[in-house]
């Protein structure tokens, strides 16, 4: 399916703020960017470099006053994903390199502080449902969709205990939970066809059958129509903006649709 989204922001700092931004996909396995446009108003030229999850990351300095960073995309992308939350997970030496730093605790996910709660998760599934089956079952069951319960310094043990979150708290309990088990896992963040109500949105992918797997707590079933901006580790590292020094968010707009 090809999807047109984008979304708008307006920004204000009180002295020039230098600022990373990942707002721009790129093509790979799940999806093909066919055309985008990005803007800000005022002009600024950023640098662009690649970090080191892979992400494309735009480097500028938002000057004393408001701006508007804008931008708009064209993506072919899946109508469905594939599922496999039955799989059983690779034994770690069978694990590819490049998947290992995704077995680690992490600012958001401490796995190593899981394991109790994970092992308990999955002995009380039935055998049919699988670890990553039975892990996105109990945060369904468990977690209520939330605004106001989280902040910048919540982790997924905090989520755990509050019972209630939003998509990237979501994300890191199921992230920490698979990772307490041995099965790597990661934080997606990018756009969602159809999410209501509109906005950037956060799931989490893990690692089985020698591929990644699509897994979001927050829908009652697999979807895809799914626009990927970055992968990382957790939230820390897939942050839409990073401001070094004092930057305020005043409005925010994002729109997903599907192209006629």
């Amino acid at each position: 399916m090809r999807l047109l989204a984008g979304c708008e922001l307006i920004v204000e700092a009180d002295v020039d703020c230098a600022v990373v931004a990942m707002l721009r996909p790129r093509s790979g396995d799940a999806q093909w960017l066919v055309s985008e446009h990005y803007a800000f108003d005022p002009h600024v030229r950023p640098t662009e470099f690649v970090d080191s999850f892979g992400n494309l990351c735009q480097r500028f300095v938002v000057p004393s006053g408001r701006m508007r960073i804008r931008t708009e995309l064209e993506v072919e992308t899946e109508r469905s994903i594939a599922v496999a939350p039955w799989s059983a997970p690779m034994a770690p030496a069978s694990l590819p390199g490049h998947t290992l730093q995704y077995l680690l605790p992490s600012r958001y996910c401490p796995s190593d502080r899981a394991f109790e709660r994970a092992q308990e998760i999955v002995d009380q599934a039935g055998p049919r449902s699988g670890q990553v089956g039975a892990i996105v079952a109990w945060i369904r069951r468990h977690i209520a969709y939330r605004y106001g319960v989280s902040d910048a310094t919540t982790d997924a043990l905090d989520t755990i205990a509050h019972g209630a979150g939003v998509c990237r708290d979501y994300a890191h309990v199921g992230i920490t939970l698979c990772r307490s088990l041995r099965i790597p896992a990661r934080m997606v963040v990018g756009y969602l066809y159809g999410l209501e109500p509109m906005d950037l949105h956060a799931w989490f992918e893990a690692y089985l059958d020698d591929r990644w797997y699509t897994f979001d707590a927050t829908q009652d079933a697999p979807r895809g129509g799914r626009i990927v901006i970055a992968y990382g580790r957790d939230a820390a590292d897939v942050a839409f903006l990073t401001n070094y020094g004092l930057l305020q968010t005043v409005e925010m707009q994002v729109w997903v649709g599907e192209k006629q």
